[in-house]
C-alpha cells in the first residue's frame, strides 16, 4: 500500500492534476466572488464559510477522474486487481494519495484565502478544523464515484453528477461548523456529524469501490 501511495503521489505531481490544479481553481473562485457580489464586508462576511467550502468541494472534483482512469488505460488496474494486495487496500491508498495532493493543500490554504472574503478571525481555526475533518470524506466519496465510472468514455460529467449529491451533507455540516464558530455558538454537533460522515465513508466505501472496480474489469 505504501508503494502504491508513493507512486500515486509522484504521478499526481508530474501530471499536474492534483496539487496545482485544485489550488489554482480554489484561488480563482475565492478571488472572483468579491467581484460578483461586491467588496462590502457586510455582504462577504456572512457568506465566507459557505463560499470557501463550496470552492474546496468543487476543487476536489477536478482530479477525481484521474484516480483510476490512467491505471485503467495502461492496464495497471488489472494488475492491481490480481495482485496479493486486496483491491480495498489499493482503493484506500489511492484515496489517501488524492487527499494529500488535493484536500490537504486546500485545507492549508483556506484560512489564508479567508482574508479575501473578510471572514471573522474567530472562524479561521474552525475553518481549518472542519476542512481537515471533512475533506477526507470528499476524497473517499470521489474515489467511489471514480470506481463506478472508470470504464466509461467522457465519464467526467457523469462522475460529477453522481458525486455532488453525496457531497451535500459534508458541505452542510462543514459550513455550519464554521458559521457557528464565527458566532461563538456550540460547534460540537456539526463536528460530530462531519466525523461520522468521514468514518462511515472510510468504513463502507472502500468495499463498494472495490466491488465496482471488479465489475468494470470483467
Amino acid at each position: 500500500m505504501i508503494a502504491l501511495f508513493i507512486r500515486d503521489l509522484r504521478l499526481a505531481v508530474r501530471a499536474g492534476g492534483g496539487f496545482g490544479l485544485g489550488l489554482a481553481f480554489f484561488l480563482i473562485v475565492v478571488v472572483l466572488v468579491p467581484f460578483g457580489v461586491g467588496p462590502d464586508r457586510a455582504v462577504l462576511e456572512p457568506i465566507a464559510p459557505g463560499i470557501l467550502w463550496v470552492a474546496a468541494l468543487l476543487s476536489c472534483l477536478l482530479s477525481l477522474d484521474r484516480i483510476f482512469a490512467l491505471d485503467f488505460e495502461d492496464g495497471s488496474l488489472a494488475l492491481l486487481a490480481t495482485s496479493p494486495l486486496p483491491l480495498e487496500g489499493a482503493v484506500l491508498a489511492k484515496t489517501v494519495a488524492h487527499w494529500v495532493t488535493t484536500g490537504l493543500p486546500l485545507t492549508l490554504a483556506a484560512p489564508a484565502l479567508g482574508i479575501l472574503l473578510h471572514m471573522k478571525p474567530e472562524a479561521y481555526g474552525y475553518l481549518f478544523a472542519s476542512l481537515l475533518l471533512g475533506t477526507p470524506a470528499l476524497s473517499m466519496i470521489g474515489t467511489f464515484g471514480a470506481a463506478l465510472t472508470v470504464g466509461l468514455r467522457r465519464g467526467g460529467l457523469l462522475l460529477s453528477l453522481l458525486v455532488l449529491p453525496l457531497y451535500v451533507p459534508t458541505l452542510i455540516f462543514g459550513a455550519e461548523a464554521v458559521r457557528r464558530g464565527a458566532e461563538a455558538m456550540a460547534v460540537q454537533t456539526p463536528f460530530v456529524m462531519l466525523a461520522g460522515i468521514t468514518a462511515g465513508a472510510f468504513a463502507l466505501l472502500p468495499i463498494a469501490a472495490a466491488a465496482a472496480l471488479r465489475v468494470n474489469l470483467r
